[in-house]
């Protein structure tokens, strides 16, 4: 039966009874099937000149069940939680700590990619590892890490969703390996350095699928964008965060041309993205119409990173030392806040986490 503790230091896993007490439910991806159950009997006589008997042959019969299970499956670990301690050190009640490779293994990226919301977030967080943090994984979550990445570029691949940000995690990956596996030296991977020659193989292969990529042209017979008024086309403009999305958007005709070099758009922009950096919230507000704000979008670009804006993020309970996704759904509904909160108002130590700091949550 499920358990869920209001004791912060209860981790709320499924637990079952048994003949020989109550035992702990944990998740392997999907179960073996009956046929592949291997009885000690088979086991002993497949070979008559070493004969196994008693806890010999059944360990032996296990060996044999787990290898069968890790050829026909590629995550090694499949876990069904959406939740996760974050420990950072050892307690009276808890003992070790939590890692990134853990945190990566444990919560469930494989779903949020087939969520709209979340895939930029999650995306985003890849491509941060792959740049600095792939050799600190484990052996586990590094096959994890590019099991759920080809699950990304296969989405990409049917959905056509944001393939630039895939390329460029691609790149920052392809870069990361190649200096890895090249120029540092095979020290500091897990694993064979052939397996990650191979990975290096099957990058490119998926760069060159992105690149071949073709979005069909969607045939409307309804109102299209360009039927909209131009007031409404403008509205949507200011609603886009990313100034490519801006640019391209501006190349398809010569009114939405004419709408994307819109000064205006261009310093609302510079004001989403560097209000709060130093010097520039004063720039920002300024009432001068002698400024090019196009120009100066690309130059504090250059000096300053861009505001991340995700349609759906992790969040972490300051309370409970939790990290977790939250379903909106099953909040207003249930009042469900994602993980067992002990909180009396739980909704006040939520705060929600940027890729950036996911990874720094697990740095010591």
């Amino acid at each position: 039966m499920p358990f869920l503790g209001k004791d912060w230091r209860s981790p709320g896993w499924s637990w079952t009874k048994t003949e020989h007490g109550w035992k702990r439910l944990v998740f392997f991806g999907h179960e073996l099937d009956d046929n592949r159950e291997i009885s000690l009997k088979e086991l002993c006589s497949d070979n008559n000149d070493n004969l196994f008997v008693g806890d010999v042959c059944e360990l032996a019969t296990t060996k044999r069940k787990k290898d069968l299970y890790n050829n026909n499956t590629k995550s090694q670990f499949v876990f069904r939680d959406k939740w996760i301690y974050v420990q950072k050190g050892s307690t009276k009640e808890r003992h070790g700590y939590c890692t990134l490779g853990e945190a990566l293994n444990r919560l469930d990226f494989s779903s949020a990619i087939q969520d709209m919301r979340r895939f930029n977030y999650v995306a985003k967080l890849f491509q941060l590892i792959a740049r600095s943090q792939l050799t600190s994984l484990s052996g586990a979550a590094q096959k994890n890490y590019f099991n759920i990445l080809e699950k990304i570029v296969r989405k990409v691949l049917e959905d056509h969703y944001n393939p630039r940000l895939v390329k460029e995690l691609l790149q920052d990956l392809s870069s990361t390996l190649h200096s890895l596996t090249i120029h540092v030296g095979r020290c500091v991977l897990v694993g064979n350095v052939n397996i990650w020659l191979c990975r290096l193989e099957t990058i490119v292969k998926w760069q060159q699928e992105l690149n071949n990529l073709q979005i069909p042209e969607q045939m409307c017979t309804g109102v299209s964008f360009s039927d909209l008024p131009l007031h409404m086309q403008n509205k949507i403009l200011y609603k886009l965060s990313d100034a490519c999305d801006i640019i391209n958007l501006g190349q398809a005709t010569p009114t939405l041309h004419d709408l994307s070099e819109n000064q205006m758009l261009w310093k609302k922009l510079c004001h989403f993205h560097f209000r709060d950096k130093p010097f520039c919230g004063s720039l920002v507000l300024t009432k001068t119409e002698n400024v090019d704000w196009k120009l100066m979008y690309f130059t504090l670009q250059k000096h300053y990173p861009m505001k991340e804006q995700y349609g759906d993020t992790l969040h972490f309970c300051k309370h409970c030392s939790i990290l977790f996704w939250k379903d909106r759904h099953l909040a207003l509904l249930f009042k469900d806040f994602g993980h067992p909160c002990t909180a009396n108002d739980p909704d006040s130590c939520l705060m929600p986490i940027s890729p950036q700091h996911f990874i720094d949550l697990f740095k010591f």
